[in-house]
């Protein structure tokens, strides 16, 4: 059935006359974007949606959907282009890719390092998309029973592990997880209509928005960044390194097959990490550059320019991209700060995240034609297969030259520029002159959490999921007759519950990372 389920994504995308063309629109965009040194997938997002969304009657829920979650693949695709020719990762995930693919750059190798880098990473988002298509369907028809004590349970676990593993202090994760969640209760209570942490401000009665959130934090944070670095970007002369060596340029068919097997792993590690909430592509490339530099004969050459210390971050930080959303469409929690973003774009559409995602049922009115959830959701997994292949196309061909063009790009213009389109999404998210000065406030504190150490995707996380998780605490009160034990028994409603295993889990989670970290300040 599930094949059928493909098939059928791809004819609801070809039969989308707009999204078909966002799809290879987003593939380009999501490459520049990435390719410029700290703009990420998440803030070209961020300026995106709000634009999307306006539009979105025009274009089709599909299309607006399909390109950002494009954008989401190639953006981290694209990071490896300034990893490799500028030796600054474009984005955090290609910080491992540097290490071999810049000085192959230096020898005169940048286009090997570069198809390498292409082909790994579309090789990982292939392998992640197929886990996310079977993962999710069958992980859904499980989550599908559970009841509101079991997802206060699912999203309390995810604060936990979102607090305890995306920074490196678990002290420092956890309070950017209860930051984020404090932000997220200003606002109206849904069920008694009072008004909590307004401080008396009309503007804050209907809460804080998301998109002057995302941008703050991801976009004008990191404009903040580069002003202070006020540096232009440097390249190799890739005319003046250029060998005589007709392979140089070119991933060979022996290297191929020599650095299959590195991708098959790193795909695995990837994937893996990718469905734990908070982790993200940037622990996974170092788990594969690790791992692999650890099992490889030649690790001494490592770091030195091989094929294999590019194939191996590049296919396990791509492969995060499709399992990261499993427990956004099986749980309604984001594995990513990507998969956050996306949630706005499928509440405009009329879904809501999680496993009714894939329910035939009701039906959808969606770019002037009527189809289901599961239809809809199948066209979104088509849109994906469909950009892989776009953006592995234009890298191949075409990455050199948006290198260079990115190059020669006055970035004193450049960033003010992007500030101010930032300001302008800010402001068309709710038409609120609030919004932009919120965009600014978070701006500020997003660089602040940056210069120390704090996390941006767990406070991101945390603001997204506290509205479900106190609606299913409420929820859990209402249907209990023992209170906060329903969440601690086993049984409820003549029914066997799985919230005490997920409360176990998230304590093991906490408790094992606070044990590393504690050992590992011991040996310092």
């Amino acid at each position: 059935m599930i094949f059928d389920d493909i098939f059928g994504g791809f004819v609801t995308l070809f039969s989308d006359p707009y999204a078909i063309w966002f799809v290879f629109l987003a593939a380009f965009v999501g490459i520049v974007f990435g390719a410029l040194p700290g703009l990420t997938a998440a803030a070209a997002i961020a300026m995106m949606l709000p634009i999307l969304i306006a539009y979105n009657d025009e274009i089709g829920g599909l299309a607006g959907l399909a390109f950002l979650y494009v954008i989401g693949k190639s953006g981290r695709y694209g990071g490896s282009i300034a990893a490799i020719l500028f030796n600054t990762p474009g984005t955090a995930a290609s910080a491992a890719t540097m290490q071999d693919g810049y000085p192959m750059t230096q020898s005169g190798r940048a286009g090997k390092a570069l198809k390498t880098a292409t082909i790994s990473s579309a090789f990982g988002d292939y392998f992640g998309e197929i886990v996310l298509i079977f993962g999710a369907v069958s992980i859904a028809t499980f989550t599908k029973q559970f009841g509101p004590p079991e997802n206060f349970a699912i999203y309390l676990m995810a604060f936990f592990v979102v607090g305890s593993v995306v920074s490196d202090s678990i002290i420092k994760g956890i309070i950017s997880t209860l930051f984020g969640a404090a932000i997220a209760l200003i606002g109206e209570d849904t069920i008694t209509g009072q008004f909590k942490m307004t401080m008396g401000i009309d503007e804050l009665e209907s809460g804080m928005a998301l998109v002057p959130l995302l941008i703050g934090v991801f976009v004008i944070s990191e404009v903040i960044i580069q002003a202070e670095k006020a540096a232009k970007l440097k390249m190799v002369d890739l005319d003046k390194t250029k060998l005589d060596d007709p392979t140089a340029n070119y991933f060979t068919w022996p290297e191929f097959k020599r650095c299959l097997p590195i991708m098959f792993r790193s795909s695995i590690y990837g994937s893996l990490i990718g469905m734990m909430p908070g982790l993200g592509s940037s622990v996974a490339c170092f788990v594969a550059y690790g791992e692999e530099k650890r099992r490889a004969k030649n690790k001494d050459e490592w770091g030195t320019g091989v094929v294999e210390g590019i194939a191996a971050p590049e296919s396990a930080n791509n492969a995060v991209s499709g399992p990261s959303m499993i427990p956004l469409l099986t749980l309604g929690i984001p594995g990513s700060t990507i998969a956050a973003v996306l949630i706005g774009m499928f509440l405009v559409n009329g879904l809501q995240v999680g496993p009714q995602i894939f329910a035939t049922e009701p039906p959808l009115f969606v770019a002037g034609q009527m189809m289901s959830p599961r239809e809809f959701i199948f066209g979104v997994f088509a849109a994906g297969l469909v950009g892989i292949g776009a953006y592995a196309i234009i890298g191949y061909f075409a990455a050199p030259l948006i290198g260079k063009a990115i190059a020669v790009l006055p970035t004193q213009y450049l960033y003010p520029v992007i500030f101010m389109i930032s300001l302008a999404a800010s402001y068309s998210s709710r038409a609120s002159i609030w919004d932009v000065g919120f965009a600014i406030l978070f701006g500020v504190i997003g660089y602040g959490m940056r210069r120390t150490n704090f996390s941006a995707a767990a406070f991101i996380i945390a603001f997204v999921l506290t509205s479900s998780m106190e609606e299913a605490f409420r929820q859990s009160m209402i249907i209990s007759d023992s209170g906060i034990m329903v969440f601690f028994n086993f049984e409820y409603q003549n029914k066997f519950s799985y919230a005490p295993i997920f409360l176990i889990i998230g304590a093991i989670v906490v408790g094992f990372r606070a044990y590393s970290t504690i050992t590992k300040n011991k040996k310092a």
